[in-house]
């Protein structure tokens, strides 16, 4: 992802990060629609699941080394017992239609998480300690 530039751009530092979020080995991306999302929420209700994000850092063009910074960070997450009505209600705000196991930590959808074990940025979609010893790494910090 980070690789995917235009040939014609200038030479850059390029990052870029992914997140999915793991319930029992499998992948809960972003939901199709809010039918999806309500499905994704009710199987992490009242349970702990994992969120993974990939961040890679990536140096293109003007002789300096491709060679990419990468780091995988993960933070398990613990769902909260909320009832159907919550998720319809938190369905219906739109916020987990376009997140990865359909809930924002950042957001409303704090309301349903009752614990966050490890690192608070990822579950938010970028593990900023992470991302700066990257950085770091390619003397940009």
């Amino acid at each position: 992802m980070a690789e995917a530039r235009g040939p014609a751009a200038p030479p850059a530092i390029v990052l870029g990060a992914d997140t999915e979020v793991v319930l029992d080995g499998r992948l809960l991306g972003k939901p199709a629609d809010a039918a999806d999302a309500a499905r994704m929420l009710r199987a992490l209700r009242d349970r702990e699941h994992q969120v993974i994000t990939g961040v890679a850092v990536v140096a293109v063009g003007g002789g300096q080394d491709p060679a990419p910074e990468t780091a995988a960070v993960t933070t398990r997450v613990r769902m909260a017992a909320y009832d159907d009505a919550a998720i319809e209600a938190y369905v219906a705000t739109g916020e987990p239609l376009d997140k990865a196991g359909a809930y924002a930590v950042q957001g409303l959808g704090s309301r349903l998480v009752a614990a966050v074990d490890g690192c608070f940025t990822n579950v938010v979609g970028l593990p900023l300690t992470t991302t700066r010893a990257l950085l770091a790494r390619r003397g940009l910090l």
